[in-house]
């Protein structure tokens, strides 16, 4: 019985400390929380070193491929501006300059060639008040002339000798340039006597009706093939000013 009294006595005295003792423990001071020195794992909040992690960032997810929206390109391709390419104009010969025929009342005789440096057109006269007019390009301020002379040559493709005069002007010029398309003579020449002057092609047929030559009468080529057929050596030349 004594024994009995003993025991209850130390289960009472347990139950009235218990309580205490929890309470103590409940409101203790918890560990400090520290941030992971691991730089694989960055903020990893922990208890303690060594300890298992009470929270650990979710790691990077993998982000998905988005695919072509059609629709969105259509977008794109409707927005983007055309470009503007730089188209140089062809050089337009005018119309007064073509080959024609008109009327002609003049004092020279039909199968005369009359070239207008001041209107830039040759007059080949023909019968019946009439003559085939061209477009010509002619010496430009300084280099201009007047005078009657007569046809001694013709020549196809000829070469180019520039005269010693334009040589001075001109260093670079060649002593000698062959017959071809590139030849200033262009695809005929008549030479006018023993002077230095010509009626002859041109691979500028842009010059016709203007003053840019040093004295010689340009024409395009088609043209001073076609008088080129239609005249002999010996015609007369009139230039007029």
């Amino acid at each position: 019985m004594k024994n009995f009294r003993l025991f209850l006595a130390a289960a009472a005295m347990a139950a009235t400390f218990a309580p205490a003792h929890a309470a103590s423990v409940r409101y203790a001071t918890p560990p400090p929380v520290v941030l992971s020195p691991d730089a694989v794992d960055p903020w990893v909040l922990q208890l303690r070193p060594g300890q298992k992690p009470i929270y650990a960032a979710p790691k990077a997810q993998a982000r998905a491929t988005r695919l072509p929206d059609p629709r969105r390109e259509q977008r794109q391709q409707a927005n983007v501006q055309p470009r503007t390419v730089a188209v140089t104009p062809t050089r337009q010969l005018a119309p007064e300059f073509l080959p024609t025929v008109v009327d002609y009342s003049g004092p020279y005789k039909p199968g005369t060639i009359v070239i207008d440096t001041e209107d830039r057109h040759l007059f080949l006269v023909e019968q019946n008040g009439r003559a085939r007019r061209y477009g010509v390009g002619v010496g430009r301020p300084g280099f201009a002339w007047a005078g009657t002379h007569k046809i001694t040559r013709k020549a196809e493709w000829p070469g180019w000798t520039p005269p010693p005069e334009m040589r001075q002007r001109q260093p670079d010029l060649p002593r000698y340039m062959e017959g071809g398309p590139k030849n200033p003579l262009g695809a005929r020449a008549l030479y006018l006597g023993s002077t230095l002057y010509r009626i002859h092609g041109t691979s500028q047929p842009w010059t016709i009706g203007q003053a840019v030559s040093s004295g010689c009468i340009r024409m395009r080529n088609e043209d001073v093939k076609d008088l080129y057929t239609r005249v002999n050596v010996g015609t007369k030349v009139v230039v007029l000013r």
